[in-house]
């Protein structure tokens, strides 16, 4: 977002004009909108950036829900802000930790500083960039006890802040606008090399991304691999009072039916490969991604269908939220011939295709199936050894 955008929406007719329109639905949509818009005398700037952060704000209904509709923001900011549901976690340790002030250091659009406000902590919250920073006020606004700075994070006072919280810039932004993206932890803004010595000085949180390598996690940090609505949204990890006694890693699932967490002093041991049961599971990719498969397996009684694969078995279905389950019906050679003329068989129509462990496209795969029928069904493509095969399952629903 350019400053001039911003101006035009922070006056009361953009403000009002943007909290009149309907909810962003679709292109038709936008150009009748436009000329009515218009044909009402708004000019075209108004116009442009009050349609631009409609669109915005309906994106960010997934992440903010009701609260969306009252906040601005930039298209880097929503794609890198968190989830309420899951900043309110982050808030909720920082204050089981007994901190009080919290320097939210890079608040972007200000998610997590609302989350943290909203359990009446005081918040510092910083950011470089000047759109963002102003976006940031505005959304912070009915907090009295939320203080917003448009500085160098790493340039900023924090005598008299309890603890940090800090999501370091994963991209290249052009006031605002996503440009380039780094995977380098040394071009992320603030760097690791900064976040880990702020962490020496005092209690720290920090996000990355859920796929950061793990060699960068340091031995004396908690992570806290998190996923919300089962897809793996984030890593962070937390030090000294924010990290929990004898926790080293952890997976926290945020869903509808509230949170749910697995825990270990470390990387858990694989189970052992076992021969292949009656179902199958797929572990959550926090799970995964935290290395906890083992620990997972054995309070399901259940073994790993291969070496370095992430689906295990059993002969028993037990409910779990860390893993999804499937009866087996059929197990088949990786072999298109012959999987359709199974499924042809059974009268699958909808299939849901997961793989792990070969190289295949499952969006490909299933247009080259040439399903018909009312049944449904989810093909797992995997190995179990040396074989390539397909497993024909039905998910198992408990409830």
């Amino acid at each position: 977002m350019q400053p001039d955008e911003l101006r035009e929406l922070l006056t009361p007719e953009g403000l009002r004009l943007l909290d009149s329109l309907p909810p962003y639905e679709s292109k038709t949509d936008v150009v009748r909108m436009v000329s009515s818009l218009r044909a009402a005398g708004h000019s075209p700037a108004l116009v442009a950036a009050v349609l631009a952060q409609s669109k915005l704000r309906g994106r960010a209904r997934a992440k903010f829900g009701e609260f969306a509709s009252r906040m601005l923001f930039t298209e880097a900011g929503l794609e890198q802000a968190t989830r309420l549901p899951v900043a309110a976690q982050h808030a909720g340790r920082f204050r089981s930790a007994g901190a009080v002030r919290v320097a939210d250091l890079g608040c972007g659009i200000g998610g997590d500083a609302l989350a943290f406000a909203s359990l009446d902590l005081a918040v510092t919250a910083v950011e470089r960039d000047e759109v963002t920073a102003a976006i940031a006020a505005y959304n912070l606004a009915p907090f009295d006890t939320v203080e917003v700075l448009q500085a160098d994070v790493t340039q900023v006072d924090l005598a008299g802040t309890d603890a940090a919280w800090l999501d370091p810039a994963r991209r290249t932004t052009d006031r605002g606008a996503t440009t380039a993206r780094s995977w380098d932890p040394a071009d992320w803004s603030p760097s690791l090399d900064f976040v880990f010595g702020l962490a020496e000085r005092m209690p720290v949180g920090v996000k990355l991304g859920p796929g950061v390598d793990r060699d960068v996690v340091p031995p004396n940090a908690e992570a806290q691999w998190i996923s919300a609505g089962r897809e793996v949204v984030e890593l962070v990890l937390w030090f000294g009072e924010l990290a929990r006694p004898g926790i080293r890693r952890s997976a926290l699932l945020v869903g509808n039916d509230g949170t749910h967490e697995l825990t270990a002093a470390g990387d858990s041991d694989d189970a052992p490969v076992r021969e292949l049961g009656a179902y199958l599971y797929e572990p959550d990719g926090s799970v995964i991604r935290a290395r906890l498969i083992g620990d997972l397996a054995r309070a399901l009684d259940a073994g790993m269908v291969s070496e370095q694969i992430a689906y295990l078995t059993a002969d028993a279905a037990v409910e779990t939220p860390f893993a999804s389950c499937f009866a087996i019906d059929a197990v088949l050679p990786l072999d298109e011939r012959a999987i359709r003329r199974e499924l042809a068989a059974r009268g699958i129509g909808t299939l849901e295709i997961k793989k792990r462990g070969v190289d295949v496209d499952p969006a490909q795969f299933r247009k080259r199936l040439s399903l018909r029928g009312r049944g449904e069904a989810t093909l797992a493509l995997t190995r179990l050894g040396e074989r390539r095969v397909a497993l024909l399952t039905q998910r198992v629903r408990f409830s």
